[in-house]
């Protein structure tokens, strides 16, 4: 991949600049890596929701302390005498930003386009059997059973407009793993506080206020959004004042931005796990000089390799104290998550050397570890050091490092032996983790279970998650669950997030849990 030099980019910021407002209004946001698309249903992406949900709006959205709050929906309840039926009432008065007016009927067709065949955001309404227009301002939404959690599914699915999807021929959702193109991946129309006015992708964009938005104007009345993959590059644009804000500040940088004259650096965890995933199945790894047999498929080697993994050695070192060691796929925000299931063991050398000889590879094997290197917080130098730790017990791993737009496909389309990822639960519940990294991947289900692991006993019990209303019966569910993914070592958790963002000291921006600031909620500093 080329990259453009900082004297490139410092050009280039002071051109933005000037291009904006004068004045507070504009804020000149920086970020690691851009949207990889902007069709709204293609990717169940958190950079590219973070960017979407200021120009399209949610039915309802997730605030800072996690609760769930109106956004075009104003309220909703489960139907007297239909438990299986949830009924949504619709903010009036709002109109898209070519002028239509929001409707029910673009509801419904946002939801079916939504859990369509090429949707990446399939599975978050696996549980919907129709979706129906009552008026102008109301719909129901039927279920396939009772399901007292669903409204915590809506929180990343936008609503397009029905109309404007049909004009330009978008009703079907890019298929972005298999490289498709289509309308909507560089032209919007949403409801959202923020229209597009500018896009050029891993570039520059700029979206301005929406005058005919529901909502009072905020302090933001433009941003611009630059792309920027090198770190040092980053800050030394918001130390030079050319952006106010960076959203992923490298975790070496943390300290002396605190000391910097000009800049607030604002901490918090986040509701994101990393993890490593493994290739199931009996065939042969593609990257691997073992060609008889898989040697991830032995739980003996995925037991050896969660020994060898130092995770506090990566905290120390590598994240420089600015992450939470997990011995479970999910974070603590999570219902489902304890601190039984959290313990991880200490780092045991020899007893993951005698694991492997015992599966029968004393030698140990060789095998490629694809990783994202702009996605998540210091996501190749994670990875750079489990390559390290793998090689003290004989596993000799290849670190091949992309951007993460290149990355996810080989996740989704299962083409990648060994592979880390981040993975954040928008509804806060462990559905959502299992729904798309545990169950078989069969259309509906198992969207990033990039490993293809399968368990029918345990997709069984994931699928009556949907509609089980008693919720210590839920619960009780959900840990045996549990047992049974930690028991087969499915997943190789690291840590959890802790994000830090780095603020010219005239904006004020709250540390989101999702990792989504959104800048009409942005004050001026005093």
């Amino acid at each position: 991949m080329r990259h453009r030099t900082g004297v490139m980019w410092a050009a280039l910021l002071s051109t933005s600049v000037l291009a904006g407002t004068a004045g507070a209004e504009t804020l000149r946001w920086a970020k690691a890596a851009d949207a990889t698309t902007l069709d709204p249903h293609s990717q169940n992406l958190g950079t590219n929701h973070n960017f979407l949900h200021h120009i399209y709006e949610t039915l309802v959205e997730r605030e800072v302390d996690g609760s769930l709050s109106p956004r075009l929906a104003t309220e909703w309840h489960i139907k007297d005498g239909a438990p299986n039926v949830w009924v949504f009432k619709l903010r009036e008065g709002v109109t898209f930003h070519d002028g239509a007016p929001f409707t029910a009927s673009d509801v419904v067709f946002s939801l079916d386009r939504a859990r369509s065949e090429t949707s990446n955001m399939r599975q978050l309404h696996a549980g919907v059997a129709e979706v129906i227009a009552v008026d102008d301002h109301t719909v129901e939404i039927h279920m396939i059973g009772p399901a007292p959690l669903y409204p915590n599914n809506l929180t990343n699915t936008f609503i397009m407009d029905e109309e404007w999807s049909v004009a330009n021929n978008v009703v079907e959702v890019q298929d972005y793993a298999a490289g498709e193109d289509n309308y909507a991946v560089r032209n919007t129309n949403g409801t959202g506080p923020y229209v597009l006015s500018e896009r050029e992708v891993d570039v520059r964009s700029v979206l301005t206020w929406n005058e005919g938005h529901w909502a009072d104007q905020p302090a933001v009345t433009e941003i611009v959004y630059t792309p920027i993959a090198e770190a040092a590059t980053r800050v030394a644009a918001l130390l030079s004042g050319e952006v106010d804000f960076v959203q992923d500040v490298p975790v070496a940088d943390i300290e002396r931005l605190r000391t910097s004259d000009g800049v607030t650096i604002t901490t918090g965890p986040e509701n994101r796990i990393i993890y490593f995933g493994y290739r199931f199945g009996e065939a042969p790894l593609k990257s691997s000089n073992v060609t008889d047999s898989n040697p991830f498929d032995n739980p003996l080697v995925r037991e050896a390799i969660h020994l060898a993994v130092d995770r506090e050695a990566i905290q120390r070192v590598v994240m420089r104290g600015n992450s939470f060691p997990a011995g479970v796929a999910m974070p603590p925000f999570v219902n489902g998550w304890t601190e039984e299931l959290d313990a991880y063991p200490a780092v045991d050398i020899d007893r993951a050397k005698a694991l492997l000889a015992e599966a029968g590879y004393p030698d140990g094997f060789t095998v490629t570890l694809d990783t994202p290197n702009n996605r998540y917080v210091n996501d190749e130098a994670i990875s750079q050091a489990v390559v390290g730790m793998l090689a003290r017990i004989g596993v000799q791993v290849t670190l091949a490092s992309r951007p993460v737009a290149q990355h996810s496909p080989l996740v989704t389309s299962n083409e990648t032996d060994f592979y880390l990822l981040g993975w954040g639960v928008p509804t806060f519940d462990s559905a959502y983790i299992f729904n798309d990294l545990v169950h078989t991947k069969d259309g509906a289900y198992g969207a990033y279970n990039g490993g293809l692991y399968s368990n029918p006993e345990l997709d069984a019990l994931i699928r009556s998650l949907e509609t089980e209303v008693d919720l210590d019966a839920r619960n009780a569910t959900i840990a045996e669950i549990w047992a049974v993914v930690q028991a087969d070592r499915v997943l190789l958790p690291i840590h959890n997030q802790q994000l830090a963002y780095a603020t010219s000291k005239r904006f004020d921006i709250e540390v989101h849990p999702e990792d989504q600031p959104l800048m009409q909620n942005v004050s001026l500093a005093e």
